[in-house]
């Protein structure tokens, strides 16, 4: 212990006074030490995590837009009506337009495919205009009230139905329905050619 001095009189009783003291931010450093942890494991799981989950979401994109977008109904809106559809049952060809998405993209009104629409009374048939032969577009024929296809000559009659052995099958029907009265709704699809199964593709 110091001896107070003419020069320090005081000194041995400051040392006095701070023995047996405790310093209060001693207890407080596990804390702080666990409070550092526990920020930077949460800062480090928002940076490895968000752009985890942000490309997890990118991948699974299509299939997620598939099951918004498609639902239960998918039927295309044809731009015809049935009014604007000759009431002999003349069939008029109609060209389909879709929205087209190829996994992470999506092109508006494209166009899909081609029909032929009759209007039967209150109904209307669809077909798919392309030959089940082997692929090629058919036309109407007026002179002979038939559908013809220029590339090997198969012939279908007005309901579709083959007039000769070129084509493995009937021209495609497609499902059709009537909306809003006058809108004229299909389920477009393509069919495997030359087979005589209708195997959509």
């Amino acid at each position: 212990m110091n001896e107070p001095t003419s020069e320090n009189p005081t000194s041995a009783k400051v040392e006095t006074e701070t023995q047996g003291t405790v310093d209060p931010l001693a207890n407080d450093e596990p804390r702080r030490f666990f409070m550092k942890a526990v920020i930077a494991i949460g800062a480090g799981a928002v940076a490895v995590l968000t752009p985890l989950i942000a490309g997890v979401l990118f991948f699974l994109d299509p299939l997620l837009r598939r099951g918004k977008d498609g639902g239960d109904d998918e039927f295309i809106k044809l731009e015809t009506t049935v009014d604007a559809l000759p009431a002999d049952g003349t069939p008029q060809r109609v060209t389909v337009f879709a929205d087209r998405v190829d996994a992470w993209n999506k092109f508006l009104h494209q166009q899909i495919g081609s029909v032929y629409v009759r209007k039967i009374g209150d109904q209307v048939i669809v077909f798919n205009a392309t030959c089940p032969h082997l692929g090629c577009g058919v036309d109407y024929r007026p002179t002979t009230q038939d559908f013809f296809c220029p590339c090997h000559t198969s012939a279908f009659d007005l309901d579709g139905q083959k007039k000769n052995d070129i084509p493995p099958r009937a021209m495609d029907v497609l499902e059709a329905e009537i909306r809003n009265k006058t809108e004229i709704w299909v389920h477009y699809q393509d069919f495997r050619a030359a087979t005589e199964e209708k195997i959509p593709v």
